[in-house]
């Protein structure tokens, strides 16, 4: 391990980002764009415990110092945000972009609480950005794929270009199921 840069904290580590408070965990749409590398990730923005599930966000230019955002995707009253993540919609499929300016679309697994009346289902569901990863709209359609399960998460959407159409691979945890999608 390489020793701590002389002008990180003590107790922060110098090369891996970490938010500045509150709970972090799984890592989640991971794009390099317009220079620019995104992280997102398991967020509390309300505290250091689990809970409040959120995608907060970071940006570096080299992949060592990192530039806290904005929560990038909230919970909310009906929602929690688990894991999930992004791509770049290039030819604008999505139809949230333009060609001349793509979107940033997240895929993440909208965890419903019992405000939504669906308490403990999970689906998946899109937000997306059209400046630069800064502010995400969730989309009005969501849920988009939904299953009536409790245990529906981990989106990874990619490009398949042989198909030329968007892939999906998905669990079912508690059933050992990898599903995909297309």
């Amino acid at each position: 391990m390489a020793p701590a840069a002389a002008d990180t904290p003590q107790h922060r580590p110098a090369y891996h980002f970490s938010p500045s408070k509150n709970w972090i965990n799984d890592p989640n749409g991971l794009v390099f764009y317009k220079g620019v590398y995104h992280l997102f990730f398991q967020h509390n923005p309300l505290g250091n415990v689990w809970g409040n599930m959120s995608w907060g966000h970071a940006t570096s230019t080299d992949l060592v110092h990192w530039k806290e955002q904005p929560v990038a995707i909230p919970f909310d009253a009906n929602e929690g945000v688990f894991s999930g993540s992004v791509v770049i919609d290039k030819t604008n499929s999505s139809g949230f972009g333009s060609e001349a300016n793509p979107a940033l679309v997240a895929m993440y697994t909208s965890a419903y609480t019992a405000a939504s009346g669906r308490d403990g289902i999970q689906a998946q569901s899109l937000a997306y950005s059209t400046d630069d990863g800064q502010t995400w709209t969730k989309y009005s359609g969501n849920p988009v794929i939904d299953i009536g399960s409790r245990e529906f998460r981990d989106p990874k959407v990619f490009w398949y270009e042989p198909a030329h159409e968007w892939r999906m691979v998905s669990v079912i945890a508690n059933e050992h199921k990898v599903l995909i999608w297309r």
